[in-house]
This record gives structure tokens, C-alpha cells and sequence, in this order.
């Protein structure tokens, strides 16, 4: 039953908005002069308090006329901006299998080698000014992999954005340009937001600036399993939204962001169904942790759940299952825990498999999206109180949350800078010299992590964490999954050009 419950995801025909610039690494520019923009006296969470002076958009009762959102659609245009991402042409090595001649004539491995010049490629998206001074809020794909933004306000101004930091799990980004007195548009609750209630959808779709759709709040806290290992709980609406409104925003009739719209659920790949956006009650934390540390502190209770509503359609059967243990219960609504983590929040708080949990610090949950958006908006270390049905009888029971190391410390930013050294794929010439089919080399190291360990200029990896190293890129992966685990080491397998073999083991705490 567990593993049946485990291996279920929700499976919908979804197409992501925005040709984001699909890659590795995302650009980022930081000098000294830009760092220091970054810490002007502005206070960046004042961004998220409901502003006083926004303007109600009313129904009209004397004229008998529905909304009027000319106001909110006013205000909006001029805060969503249009965002153009750039990936340059690269040259790229390919190494050719071997084929049938090579039986007959002989493979000449170094001659196996292709350079295919890749074409550049350019995206379009949207993104929303949060602050005076240049936050802007986007999603993730549409800047992944660029190489230089462009970011150009409903004026015709353009700026170069630069990436303040990303989370691809919630699919959000922090991009920064660099200008005073911005327009802004202020951050709403979409805890608030009822089913019914009129939104606007701003954006570019197809290239087209400055457009604006209208419609309802179709559901909340829906999920779509579009995100891998992502957390979701979107806002469901039927304004239109189509390629190019990715990042841009969702706006209530009072003219407040209430969601950075995502992803459209289509059979055509353009607007025939339902538009979703990212909830500002996720939106908030994400963005003010990319800003404060690089990357996001996410608390993680550590269970594996499932409701009926959310896998019905995956497999009724099981759907069936799950609601006759809840009525055994006596539970109509919740999330049935089938597998608690170790070392997790909770299993140290005593939350148990077969418990139905039913709300968080008094919010009702229903579904496991509702309980992914409300452990958003806390940190590891924060303490909540979860209510859970255990045999019949409701519970209250304290969590103090964890990250996914099991700890409540800060995480770091998991880019390479933290090693402090310098790669380099490894020569053809050294290759065959030292008779090595793979590998990178240190080419540089200054005070990190590397240098604690003891690793000098020279030193060839060869594996890290009995992975095989090929490229750069394969030690970043390395690193961005070593963080994320309790032990935070890397170990390094490799040799000096002299043919000495050493092994390192790299320590990443902080301690």
C-alpha cells in the first residue's frame, strides 16, 4: 500500500510558458558598485505590506455595472515588465561513438572528437517590479540558462537585469536592475483570494507588451505535478494566459499582486483551458530569502502523504482506499501520512504513519498542495503547530522544523564560489600523457574550501563522491547535492601531473 501511495504523481498535459533559454548556469554579474546597491536603506520587506493607498475597484450599484478594473489595469501595466533573455552561441565537443568503419579502418579516439557551434537563443517572458530600486520577480525558466537580460518597462526604458538568485523548485527568480523610483506594484494576500473573485492577468504573451486578460479565481491550492520534487499550489484562474505571460502577474481588483503567473494547462500549447500562478503566500518568503541569502530556507516536515481529491484521476482505485481509511477516521478532509522521514521534523515530534493531518498554526488543510503552500511561508527553526487526527481523536502537537539536512541552520548558497578555486576541463594533450580518459583540474585555489582541505593548483579530479568527472559542470551537480545531506562532505578521488594518486575529502559546513 505505501509503495503504491509513494510512487503516484499527478499527471497533466502541461506546457510551461515562455520560451525560457533552456541551460546549465544562469548569468550573474556582481561587482562591488551593484553589491552595494543591494543594501541601500530601503527596506525590502516593506514590499510585501499591503499598501493603504491602493484604490478599490467597486461594483457599481447605482449604474448596475460589473467591476470595474481599469484602475488595477492601470496601475499594473506599468510594474509588469517585458523580459528578454539571450543565451550567446557556444562552441560545444562531442566525442563520436564508434561505428562499423572504425571495425575495419581503426578508431582513432582523438580524432573522434566533433565542435558543433551552437546557434544563439533568445526567450521572452514577463516579470513584475516589487521595489523602487529594482527587484523585479520572474519565473525560473524564463531566465534558466541565459547569458545576458534584458529587461525593458512599459515606457520603452531598457535595462540589463542581473540575477539576485533562483529557485527552481518553486519555479521562482530575483532579477535586479539598476533605477530609482520604479513603479511598483504592491503585494496582496492570496490567502485573502476566494474562488469567484475577479483577477487580472498582465503580461506579453507572444511578444505583444502590455496586455491585459481578465477572469475569475477558478481554485486554490491546486497542484499539477509539473514541478520536479518542486512545491505547488497554484492559483487556478480562466484569465487567459498564453506563451510570454510567464513571470507576469495576477492582479486582484484592488490593483495588489496576488500571484506570478506559471503555467497553462492546454491540449494545444496555447490558451484553451486554465492559466496558474504561483501564490504571493509562497512568493513572499521565496523572494526575500534569494535577497537576504542567495538561496531559499526551506523548512521540510518530512512526511509523504496523499488525499483523495489530488490522485483520483491517477488512480481511483487508490483514491477509493485512501477516503475508506479517512471515514474510518471520521476525517472528510486532509492529508493521510504513509511514510515519515528520518531525521525529519516528524519523526522528532512523534507524528506517526495513518495520522490524517488537518491543519497548520490554524490554517485547514485538505490536500498535500495546501500543506506544501503553508510550511512555505516558514523557516527551519520556526515552531508550528500541526493538527492531526490519530485513532479518532484530533491532536495538537508542536514541530520545530528542519531543513533538509535535518538541522535548523542557515543554508549556504550552493554555488561553486564556496569551493574558492578555479576548474578547467582537462586537456587532450594532458589526457594522453597521463593515459586518463576524463577529468578536471584545479587551476587555481584561494581561501575556501578547497584550500581548508589542502588541495593546491595542479591537482586532478577524477571522481567526486564516486562520480566521474567530465566537465565543470559535473562537480557543481556534485556540490548542489552534497548541501543538501546531513555529512555536507565531498570526496575527491584524483592525481597530481606526476602521477601521484591523493584523496581529499571536502568539508562544506560552516562549522
Amino acid at each position: 500500500m505505501k509503495r503504491i501511495f509513494k510512487n503516484l504523481l499527478g499527471v497533466s498535459a502541461i506546457v510551461l510558458l515562455s520560451a525560457g533559454v533552456a541551460g546549465i548556469t544562469t548569468y550573474k554579474v556582481m561587482d562591488k558598485s551593484s553589491q552595494n546597491s543591494i543594501s541601500r536603506s530601503t527596506n525590502f520587506n516593506d514590499v510585501f505590506e499591503n499598501s493603504p493607498t491602493v484604490r478599490m475597484a467597486s461594483y457599481n450599484n447605482a449604474a448596475a455595472q460589473p467591476v470595474d478594473l481599469t484602475v488595477a489595469a492601470e496601475n499594473s501595466l506599468h510594474a509588469v515588465v517585458h523580459i528578454k533573455s539571450i543565451q550567446h552561441s557556444k562552441v560545444q565537443t562531442y566525442k563520436r561513438a564508434p561505428d562499423i568503419f572504425d571495425f575495419f579502418f581503426g578508431y582513432d579516439e582523438r580524432g573522434s572528437k566533433q565542435r558543433v557551434q551552437t546557434p544563439s537563443r533568445v526567450g521572452f517572458g514577463s516579470g513584475v517590479i516589487i521595489s523602487s530600486d529594482g527587484y523585479i520577480v520572474t519565473n525560473n525558466h524564463v531566465i534558466d540558462g541565459a547569458d545576458e537580460i534584458s529587461v525593458k518597462l512599459n515606457d520603452n526604458r531598457d535595462f540589463l537585469g542581473r540575477v539576485i538568485g533562483t529557485d527552481p523548485r518553486t519555479d521562482l527568480a530575483l532579477v535586479k536592475i539598476e533605477g530609482e523610483d520604479l513603479p511598483t506594484l504592491p503585494v496582496g494576500d492570496s490567502d485573502a483570494l476566494k474562488v469567484g473573485e475577479w483577477v487580472l492577468a498582465v503580461g506579453n504573451p507572444f511578444n505583444l507588451t502590455s496586455t491585459v486578460t481578465a477572469g475569475i479565481v477558478s481554485a486554490k491550492a491546486r497542484t499539477l505535478g509539473v514541478y520536479q520534487q518542486g512545491i505547488e499550489s497554484f492559483i487556478q484562474t480562466d484569465a487567459a494566459i498564453n506563451e510570454g505571460n510567464s513571470g507576469g502577474a495576477l492582479v486582484n481588483v484592488r490593483g495588489e499582486l496576488i500571484g506570478i503567473n506559471a503555467v497553462l494547462s492546454s491540449p494545444t500549447g496555447a490558451y484553451a483551458g486554465y492559466g496558474f500562478a504561483i501564490p504571493t503566500s509562497i512568493m513572499t518568503k521565496v523572494v526575500a530569502d534569494l535577497k537576504q541569502y542567495g538561496t531559499v530556507q526551506r523548512a521540510v516536515l518530512g512526511v509523504m502523504g496523499n488525499s483523495p481529491s489530488e490522485i483520483r484521476f491517477v488512480d481511483e482505485e487508490v483514491s477509493k482506499e485512501i477516503k475508506k481509511k479517512m471515514d474510518e477516521l471520521g476525517v472528510v478532509d486532509g492529508v493521510l501520512v504513509v511514510e515519515v522521514l528520518e531525521n525529519s521534523s516528524a519523526s522528532a515530534a512523534g507524528i506517526k504513519v495513518d495520522d490524517v493531518i488537518t491543519g497548520i498554526e490554524g490554517k485547514k488543510v485538505t490536500n498535500m498542495a495546501g500543506l506544501q503552500e503553508e510550511l512555505a511561508k516558514h523557516r527551519p527553526g520556526d515552531k508550528v503547530t500541526i493538527k492531526l487526527i490519530r485513532n479518532k481523536k484530533e491532536q495538537n502537537i508542536s514541530v520545530e522544523l528542519k531543513n533538509e539536512q535535518g538541522t535548523t541552520k542557515v543554508v549556504k548558497k550552493s554555488g561553486m564560489e564556496i569551493l574558492g578555486a578555479a576548474f578547467r576541463e582537462l586537456p587532450d594533450d594532458l589526457k594522453q600523457q597521463l593515459r586518463l580518459r576524463s577529468g578536471i583540474q584545479v587551476t587555481g585555489v584561494s581561501s575556501g574550501k578547497m584550500k581548508e582541505a589542502g588541495i593546491r593548483q595542479g591537482f586532478i579530479i577524477l571522481t567526486a563522491n564516486g562520480v566521474r568527472m567530465n566537465k565543470v559542470e559535473d562537480l557543481e551537480g556534485v556540490l548542489q547535492q552534497a548541501v543538501k545531506t546531513p555529512e555536507q562532505v565531498i570526496f575527491l578521488t584524483g592525481m597530481f601531473p606526476s602521477g601521484k594518486r591523493v584523496n581529499y575529502a571536502v568539508n562544506l559546513s560552516e562549522e
